[in-house]
């Protein structure tokens, strides 16, 4: 499904049992996901799915039910069972790289090595099919981008293997640094390390839910009843934006437009902050002549990023230019897609980009700096070097 994206409300939180009952009700295969992950080494669980109801409201409770003992499991002997067991190759790199997430915070939080973390959920069983089963559920759906809402944390205390925490446990707060997050009156801890773990090791950004046409929906049942509200995290599955707004075939995304204006900074640091800027992920940077109050010349100082490069961006501008604020809009880019080719100019080759749509190159651009080395080393004026190569439009 082309620009397809599964997006996670996680108004009461965020866990991973959560995670899969949302992604089973939205539309996982539950019998073609257990047979993948019962190759896993591990022997004396059994995993089931049911229908429940949190605050009135249906909802897919995951469940994981252990019938023999299990030992105590450190990171290195997770990251063996992982590896011995038939989930395809980028399943097994996200869990993995999820499992290395929990255990840098829980040592960090508890000042020990990495591989004395034990994860104490059953022998670890929980946590493996957790955060494995999550990692397949969605390599199973295929999203091309993986969106979440901000972190409801919950509040209170909660019951631990080191003891009674605070909530965020202490490994939650750091798995959530630079993410959205917020603590409501719930009295419980909503957000799990598991959860958080997962929030980030997934998510290609955080916040409101975008334009997408919805194709399907599942909630995920947390373990506890919450008063007054539904103990429940939701997925939704869909499209960006409405097919019949973009008929010709373009490739889509969101992109975040931050702006200032400025009118009382040295022009000679425009050029600093903008090579700042495009070297921290900005897809383009402008400045547009302004005129502001009391007729002062000025500029607007533009920033095209992801969603998620926002705060890099603003931190940017507010450290480096005299602006005492900024203005963030979100909009939709239709693009052709983009492919690099060689041509061949006076004997030397050229990176030319090409502009695809429907497979067809409409475009044919050669890289400046290319061309330019061409035009250096073989003596050409750099006009014919820029004209001078064929890529073939189809």
């Amino acid at each position: 499904m082309n620009n397809s994206i599964i997006y996670f409300d996680c108004f009461s939180g965020v866990s991973g049992d959560m995670l899969l009952g949302s992604l089973m009700g939205a539309g996982c295969d539950f019998k073609k996901w257990r047979e993948v992950m019962e190759t896993l080494p591990l022997t004396g669980w059994s995993a089931s799915i049911k229908k429940v109801k949190r605050g009135g409201l249906a909802g897919s409770k995951f469940s994981v039910n252990i019938s023999s003992p299990q030992p105590r499991r450190n990171l290195p002997q997770i990251e063996r069972i992982i590896k011995k067991s038939k989930l395809p190759k980028a399943v097994k790199e996200r869990a993995i790289g999820v499992f290395n997430r929990i255990a840098r915070a829980e040592a960090g939080a508890h000042g020990i090595g990495m591989d004395e973390v034990h994860f104490h959920e059953i022998g670890a069983v929980d946590s493996i099919l957790d955060v494995a089963g999550v990692c397949l559920a969605i390599h199973m759906l295929g999203p091309d981008k993986i969106l979440f809402s901000a972190l409801n944390l919950g509040s209170g205390e909660v019951k631990t293997a080191h003891g009674v925490l605070p909530v965020p446990a202490p490994a939650t707060a750091e798995l959530i640094k630079g993410i959205p997050a917020y603590q409501s009156d719930a009295g419980a801890e909503l957000t799990t390390p598991t959860g958080a773990a997962l929030a980030a090791a997934l998510s290609g950004g955080f916040g409101p839910m975008p334009m997408m046409e919805i194709l399907s929906t599942g909630s995920g049942a947390g373990d506890i009843e919450l008063p007054g509200r539904p103990n429940l995290l939701r997925a939704f599955i869909g499209r960006s934006g409405e097919r019949e707004n973009n008929p010709g075939g373009y490739e889509e995304d969101m992109a975040a437009l931050v702006e200032t204006n400025i009118d009382d900074m040295d022009p000679r640091v425009y050029e600093y902050v903008m090579g700042r800027l495009l070297g921290a992920g900005a897809l383009d940077v402008w400045l547009t002549p302004i005129i502001m109050k009391k007729s002062r010349p000025a500029a607007t100082l533009s920033a095209l990023c992801a969603h998620d490069n926002v705060s890099a961006i603003v931190d940017i501008i507010m450290d480096e230019t005299t602006t005492f604020g900024v203005r963030v809009s979100e909009g939709r880019r239709y693009k052709l897609s983009r492919e690099f080719l060689e041509a061949k100019v006076s004997g030397m080759k050229v990176r030319v980009k090409t502009g695809k749509r429907g497979g067809n190159i409409l475009k044919a651009v050669p890289e400046y700096e290319d061309a330019k080395l061409a035009a250096d080393r073989t003596k050409t004026p750099l006009k014919d070097i820029l004209t001078g190569f064929h890529v073939p439009l189809k």
